[in-house]
Order: structure tokens, then sequence, then C-alpha cells
């Protein structure tokens, strides 16, 4: 064995798989040298979020021994205490890199770090060759159901073993594992998605369908409650990548009342932190969504800089919300504005009034719509593509604004275009104030940003292009008017 002086990295042809050449410090008793030192390794290359949770150690008694090819559902990084191996690693991963073949030896000077995916096998070299390796997820059997395999005498990997696999110690499960044509390619993590019978959660059901996306388990609060600290010791958190939170109370007015208010918070605050702390302590990647209402509205325009200075309830615990999804490390927010998807919502109100002004059966001869409230819809289509358009490009993490693109209108000026489009009776809508609209509610009112204009530069520059909400809000009018 050479001694190397300092720790080197050598990236190979398979993406993420990393040889480490580990300095070694001998004298006449022996040897040292620092195994696995995260700050150093990950200054190097090593992904900063690979948290070894086990060791495990394959103590191997003969020369020939030979095991794999076993592609795992977690990162490794894998050493020798002594011996020396000779090693194959093949990508097992879905993509361009499937079925790429690197191989080397591994002694105590040498470590390599694999991951996720990535078919792992080793051939001892030496008698009393002990295999070490820190892996970041524990064995279980729901983890063993995603193991993925390849045969270790494939020809088309062209593994040239050092000693002839006929004269191995192989296990009788190695011997018959599939040729790589025939191997099933690693799932990726599994995502969990909150909310899943809102607007939002349905467009992501869609958008999942639509593309094809495997690995997706929609829930909701009777399935799993979020904000309930009881409901996550039910899930094994290491078969997760990415948590979507399309949850949320949403009932603005009744979050004013004392009933509302604790419902508002439990799942607006104290649902998103204990996401958080799932994410932090399980490294996953949580996506999470806001609202303007974390705003006053007195900026025209707000930017994800602006400071928090929420109006009423609802807008406090978003803001409460999104303080604590900001602690972990991996997160996405989405900043929305005046949400039109599946479901119950302003432009469904508005045609549907529409369609009592228009029914000479009624007695309803107008409609009053408040005109000093200024900002963009956003439809939940172009949520659910912003959010895979971001965790899809590793886009960096933090806060995002996120609406349709287009001009800033009234509440007013949105009304009469779908009273227009609805049934050519678009006058019939009558400009008001808030706060005459207001005036005579028996019910609380939570107080309204006036202006809920959100910057999208950032988002933009990401390469992600919203939707005008004027070409969505026809498309979607369209679609309402034909049962669609």
């Amino acid at each position: 064995m050479e001694f190397e002086k300092e720790l080197k990295v050598t990236e190979t042809n398979i993406p993420g798989l990393l040889v480490f050449d580990l300095p070694v410090h001998g004298d006449n008793r022996g040897w040292f040298k620092e195994n696995w030192q995260k700050a150093k390794m990950t200054a190097l290359g090593l992904p900063a979020d690979f948290q070894p949770v086990q060791n495990n150690i394959s103590f191997n008694a003969k020369k020939g021994v030979t095991r794999g090819i076993h592609a795992e559902p977690w990162d490794k990084f894998i050493s020798l205490a002594t011996g020396e191996i000779f090693g194959a690693w093949v990508d097992l991963r879905p993509g361009d890199s499937f079925g790429q073949v690197y191989t080397t030896r591994l002694d105590p000077s040498r470590a390599i770090y694999v991951p996720r995916g990535v078919g792992n096998s080793f051939q001892a070299l030496e008698d009393g060759t002990a295999y070490s390796y820190l892996v970041n997820a524990h064995w279980s059997l729901e983890q063993k159901k995603t193991y993925t395999f390849v045969n270790l005498a494939d020809p088309e990997l062209n593994i040239q073993w050092p000693i002839p696999l006929e004269e191995s110690e192989r296990s009788e499960a190695d011997l018959h594992h599939p040729m790589l044509k025939d191997a099933k390619p690693m799932a990726p993590r599994r995502t969990l998605v909150t909310g899943a019978n809102g607007q939002l959660g349905r467009a992501i059901r869609d958008y999942v369908q639509a593309h094809g996306l495997e690995g997706f388990e929609f829930t909701d609060i009777d399935e799993f409650d979020f904000s309930d600290p009881a409901a996550y010791a039910q899930i094994d958190w290491s078969l997760y990548g990415t948590i979507i939170n399309a949850g949320a109370y949403t009932a603005v007015d009744k979050a004013e009342t004392p009933e509302g208010r604790a419902v508002a918070w439990k799942a607006n605050a104290h649902g998103p932190a204990l996401l958080a702390k799932t994410a932090i302590e399980h490294n996953l990647t949580l996506v999470h969504i806001s609202s303007d209402y974390v705003f006053d509205g007195v900026a025209e325009v707000h930017d994800e800089d602006e400071a928090f200075a929420p109006l009423g309830v609802y807008g406090q615990t978003k803001a409460a919300g999104d303080i604590a999804v900001a602690m972990a490390p991996k997160h996405y927010i989405l900043r929305s504005s005046w949400v039109i998807g599946d479901g119950h919502n302003f432009v469904k109100t508005m045609i549907a009034l529409s369609d009592r002004v228009a029914n000479p059966d009624e007695a309803l001869e107008q409609v009053t719509v408040v005109d000093d409230q200024i900002g963009r819809l956003t439809f939940t289509q172009d949520m659910a593509r912003a959010i895979f358009f971001l965790i899809d490009r590793e886009a960096p993490y933090g806060t995002y604004d996120l609406t349709s693109s287009g001009d800033s209108v009234s509440w007013a000026a949105i009304a009469r275009e779908v009273f227009a489009q609805a049934n050519g009776n678009g006058q019939a809508v009558k400009s008001i104030s808030t706060e005459d609209y207001f005036a005579n509610a028996t019910a609380s009112a939570s107080p309204r940003p006036t202006y809920s204009t959100l910057d999208l530069a950032k988002i933009e520059e990401t390469g992600f292009e919203p939707s005008d909400w004027r070409d969505e809000l026809h498309a979607y009018v369209d679609a309402a008017r034909k049962g669609e």
C-alpha cells in the first residue's frame, strides 16, 4: 500500500461516483488514516447532504469471494480496513448513463462514494478483507423491495474480473440476477403530495398522470394530517425524497373567527413546521405554497425579499408557515395570489352569476365586484408546472413569487372579462370599493391587501415562463362552458 500525503478525489464516467485517495500515515507500528472526514470531502465534491446513519462491515474470509451487483435505495461511502478488492460499479438509474460501468481496485488508502441507484459489486483479492460502508438510510423490508440487480457475468458489461467468476465464491442469489437488458432501473424516491383534493392537489395529480411520472403518493387530511405530530410515525420517511405541501386552510374570512383562527394556525403554521422538521431530519426537499396575504399590500409590486406585514389572521398564519419551511435547507416556497383551479373559486362564481343575469327568469340584473384590489390570477396548472420545473432543473432553493403573467387588474375587471365571454353581459358588473362591499357584512371579514401583484423576475431567471392570465382565463371559461 502506497501512502498518500493529501486527500484527493477523482470523478468517474458514472455521474456522482467519486473515488477518494486517503492520506495514510504509517510507521513501524502500522498505519493511521482519516477514513471519513465530512468537511474535507464535501469541499472536494462529496454531496453536502450525505448524512450517514449506519455503518456496516462485510468480512470476506477468503480471496475470491465475489458479491453483487446490487443497487440499493441509499447512498454509500465504501472503504477498506484491511485487504484489497477489485470493485465494479454499474449505473442502474434511469437516464442516459444507465449501464455505464466503472472498475478500480481499493485498499485502505482508497475509498469510493456510490450514489443511490448505482449497482455495487466487488471481489476480494486477499484473505481476510474487511469491507466497510456508511449508508444514509436504515434497512427495512419496504426498502428492500426497491433493490435492483444485474448479473456479475453479463457479457454486455464486460467486467474483467481478476479471478475468473467460475473460480470465485458467490451466493446462489448472485448467480441468478438478470442481465442488463432485463434489469429494472432504480425507481426514484417517492414524493408525498398533501392536500390532494384541493385545487392545486388536483392540478399536480393531472400533471403527474399526463407525464407518466411514478412514485407519487397523494394524501389528504383524512389519510395524513400533517398538523398532527402523531401522524408522522406512520410513515417510513427514508423512502421519500420530496414533500409537496398543497394543503392549507384558505377560508380567509373564517380565519377571523375564534374557531377558524385555531384551525388556520394549526394547518398553515403548525403543520408546515412539522413538515420542515421532518424534511430536516430526513434530508427531504420540501415544496410549500405561500400567499400574497403575508404582505400588507402597500407596495404596488412585491418581491421575495419584502418583509412580512400581514393584515389578518390568514396572512399571519401563512407568514409563520413560510418562516418554518425556510428552516429546511432543501425548500421551495412558491408565493401565489388569486388562485384558480379545479374547485370552488372566483371565476366559477362569476360564471354562475353571469348565467343568472342572462336568465330572464332570474331577478338578478347586476353584480357588484370590488375594483380597488389589484393583482393577477394564478392558475393551478401553472403552479404545478412551476413546481416540477424547479425540482427537475434543481433550481436554487428558496422562495419564488409565482402567478400567471400579464398586466395587473382589479377583481371587477376580471369579472367583466368572465361575464363578457360567458354570456356577453360584461356591463352587468358594477364596481364597488372594498370598504363599501364589506360595510354590510354580517360575518367577520379579513382585511385584504390593496396590491397583490408579485414580481416574477426571479422565477423567470430560472427559465420558467408563466402563462398569461388572460389566455388561461379564456381557456378556463371556455372549458367550463363546455362542461369539461
